[in-house]
């Protein structure tokens, strides 16, 4: 039995590629942060998943769970580190504290390096073990190549993502470890029903206000239009199973717009964005 660790997996993209996985034949150790959590999934995907209780960017806590998960291989290399868990800060740049900030790149960047490092010598940067090295399968973005107003901490996280992606792939080959990325557009996640929850009264008194309550309602209609979880978690599954795995994957529920993302100017969608969301200056529209 080939194991894979993931992390993120109390909801959304993370626990649909434990199901898929696990429904495949892997044992999956899962990242929660909460206990109810890994005793809920415990329950709910059955003993070939394993929890994992740590935050990814608690260094010790993530070593700790690599410790865990070196002694359950017993001597074995790990098939695949899948990079999930993330948030998602917006409003206005200008208006965000740095530790806002500060906190979506803990999370999203660091606790991806964190973990990374952590578990890269079971995927064989530790040449004592047996076994054929792993795969790191990156959950990036649509936004890490496109870049989304209002949203500047999330799409700066993705595009940090793709950097990261790059190089660490090529750095890997001498252990013979690939790194993909998977970078899906608009997904059917908590993410995005956490819309429903931001706070747009602190920004009352803004000029972007009106375009944060057009955010929040587009936001929210990805909650209930985006793509299924589980399309992402069969993704992983082929990621991390294919013989010769492309090094980025991108999907979307609208391929069109990722096609004109890609050849229309750059100065062409800047106005087709800002017009949506209005934020053109007066006379301008």
């Amino acid at each position: 039995m080939r194991s894979v660790v993931i992390t993120g997996t109390s909801t959304g993209i993370g626990f649909a590629a434990a199901k898929v996985l696990i429904d495949q034949g892997f044992r999956v150790f899962g990242s929660v942060r909460k206990a109810a959590d890994a005793e809920r999934l415990r329950q709910q995907l059955g003993a070939n998943f394993v929890p994992l209780v740590f935050d990814v960017t608690d260094e010790a806590a993530v070593r700790a769970g690599a410790e865990t998960v070196h002694a359950a291989l017993s001597g074995e290399t790990l098939a695949g580190l899948v990079n999930n868990a993330g948030i998602a800060v917006s409003g206005p740049l200008l208006e965000l504290s740095v530790d806002e900030f500060r906190r979506q790149m803990e999370v999203n960047v660091t606790g991806v390096v964190i973990a990374t490092k952590a578990f890269a010598p079971l995927l064989g940067a530790d040449r004592t073990l047996k076994g054929p090295p792993g795969r790191v399968v990156m959950i990036g973005s649509v936004a890490g190549q496109n870049g989304n107003p209002l949203l500047a901490p999330y799409s700066t996280s993705k595009f940090a993502i793709e950097g990261l992606s790059e190089s660490l792939r090529r750095e890997f080959m001498l252990f013979g470890i690939d790194v993909i990325l998977i970078g899906p557009g608009a997904v059917k996640t908590p993410i995005w029903d956490k819309a429903e929850e931001i706070d747009i009264a602190r920004f009352s008194q803004s000029p972007f206000l009106p375009a944060l309550e057009r955010l929040r309602t587009f936001m929210l209609t990805l909650a209930r239009t985006g793509l299924p979880p589980e399309q992402i978690g069969a993704l992983v599954h082929h990621v991390l199973t294919t013989p010769r795995p492309r090094v980025r994957y991108a999907v979307s529920p609208e391929p069109l717009q990722l096609l004109l993302a890609k050849i229309l100017p750059k100065r062409l969608i800047d106005r087709i964005i800002a017009k949506r969301l209005g934020l053109l200056p007066a006379g301008n529209g």
